[in-house]
């Protein structure tokens, strides 16, 4: 665990030494703040209920882009600029370094969630909102977003192109996010039987998120985004063993 503390601090520190943290940060608040609060999308003052569901209903679209973002930098960086054969020569296992790495990104992340907390002082001072739903809410949010750094990771283990692996995480996180769609689940319910339409949906990011959102926290959600995060970095670690071998 002192591995991986260290691993985390170095990439945590890292990220606010770059325009990277400001950047995301200053976008993901604008845009959550707009999504929430324009007539077109969220229209929380015109909806006239005190929740936050204008708020939650945009965080895993807005994190198929800006996760990846986050993301894509993990270890494609390490490998264009020399710096993982040096990583690699540390006294550390390979699970203390794809963890730490992955715990600095997702602790990043919470950063950014966390300063959205204004949202939440303004629709307590409108109304007598269920705050035990938001803090649900905001758990789901924190944990889908772990599931996306966690595909990201993977992703960006596979290649030295920063470009290359931001494309191949939102198109691997897409899959995961439309397998929920109620458009997507209609098509599968009108020619596949029963057992395979909920097959597709227990993949699907949306199903496991809004069941959150709502406050209903049930087991099954939770251990669907550790699974995912579990997957994901093991086949981190696999796919920087397999590069390094090259």
């Amino acid at each position: 665990m002192r591995n991986t503390a260290a691993i985390l601090k170095r990439e945590l520190v890292s990220y606010f030494i770059t325009p990277v943290a400001y950047v995301f940060i200053v976008i993901f608040l604008l845009l959550t703040g707009f999504l929430t609060f324009a007539k077109d999308t969220g229209a929380l003052y015109e909806r006239g209920q005190a929740d936050l569901a204008p708020f939650f209903r945009w965080h895993p679209w807005l994190y198929l882009f800006l996760i990846p973002a986050i993301s894509m930098r993990l270890w494609a960086e390490e490998r264009r600029g020399g710096t993982i054969e040096l990583l690699m020569t540390l006294p550390l296992r390979m699970r203390d370094a794809v963890l730490g790495k992955f715990l600095a990104a997702w602790a990043f992340v919470g950063i950014g969630l966390v300063l959205t907390f204004p949202v939440w002082i303004t629709v307590n001072y409108l109304g007598d909102p269920d705050n035990g739903v938001i803090l649900a809410g905001y758990l789901g949010s924190f944990l889908m977003a772990g599931a996306y750094l966690a595909v990201g990771s993977a992703m960006s283990a596979f290649t030295r192109n920063q470009v290359i692996a931001f494309v191949l995480s939102v198109s691997t996180l897409l899959v995961f996010l439309l397998a929920g769609y109620g458009s997507v689940l209609e098509f599968f319910s009108g020619w596949a039987p029963l057992w395979l339409t909920d097959a597709v949906a227990s993949f699907g990011f949306l199903t496991h998120f809004e069941a959150i959102m709502r406050g209903v926290i049930d087991l099954r959600d939770l251990v669907f985004f550790l699974a995912m995060m579990a997957f994901w970095l093991f086949v981190t670690a696999l796919a920087v063993d397999w590069r390094k071998a090259r």
